[in-house]
């Protein structure tokens, strides 16, 4: 398989204190791959760094075989990486559908064309893409601000947190999400803290402890892992 994304050696500070600690792993064409932890271990101060809101003062990121460094975080959403941060921070003054044409600003494709599948993947946010995203509940914010990533034409989404606050009928709606993503050849590298459910649907995923990868494998290897059930899984 071929790796469109590739993270090498990167070390990560707020301050003085050393958020990510030479962290290396790739994401190749069409998978899902996790990035799993308790709060606090580094896994959304990576997506940062890779979405080019964060320095690495170390390594390299390297997108379809290119050196990310230096390169602001707007260009990097136009070569294809997009990123759904935690908290969703979609516009809450804004309409559905006014926020989807904000996430194609880099877009110079068919917005009707582009809009029409996005409600495809996401039949609620077609039903109600009049109304104030302010307004919507909090399984409905993150379909929006889903939606919104994937207007950009992204080869690869980063999702952070897509299951935080959400009741489990409605994680279960977002994981499902998630796999028809990844079955129509959407790659994906997802932050999760819920270690089961990313698991479940993870080709591969590394296990991030105090800004440092601890274990990696497939998702089934880590799903069965003692020490995985032990610490995320209950067991």
């Amino acid at each position: 398989m071929e790796a469109v994304l590739k993270v090498e050696d990167i070390n990560v500070y707020y301050g003085s204190i050393h958020a990510i600690k030479g962290i290396s792993f790739e994401v190749n064409q069409g998978e899902i791959v996790t990035l799993i932890g308790a709060n606090g271990a580094g896994k959304s101060t990576t997506l940062n760094t890779i979405a080019g809101l964060l320095n690495s003062h170390t390594g390299a990121i390297q997108f379809m075989g290119e050196n990310l460094g230096k390169i602001a975080a707007h260009k990097i959403v136009s070569k294809g990486l997009a990123l759904v941060p935690e908290g969703r921070r979609i516009f809450l003054q804004m309409t559905v559908q006014e926020n989807l044409e904000m996430g194609a600003y880099t877009n110079r494709g068919d917005l009707r064309e582009d809009i029409e599948k996005v409600y495809g993947y996401f039949p609620r946010l077609k039903e109600r893409y009049k109304q104030i995203g302010g307004t919507l509940s909090g399984g409905e914010q993150q379909m929006l601000a889903m939606g919104r990533a994937l207007m950009s034409r992204p080869k690869v989404i980063m999702l952070d947190e897509p299951s935080m606050g959400l009741a489990p009928i409605l994680v279960e709606e977002i994981f499902n999400i998630i796999q028809n993503l990844h079955q129509s050849g959407t790659t994906i590298l997802l932050v999760e803290q819920n270690a089961q459910a990313a698991l479940s649907v993870a080709d591969r995923g590394y296990v991030l402890e105090t800004g440092k990868i601890v274990l990696s494998g497939t998702g089934a290897e880590l799903l069965g892992a003692p020490e995985i059930k032990k610490a995320y899984l209950g067991g």
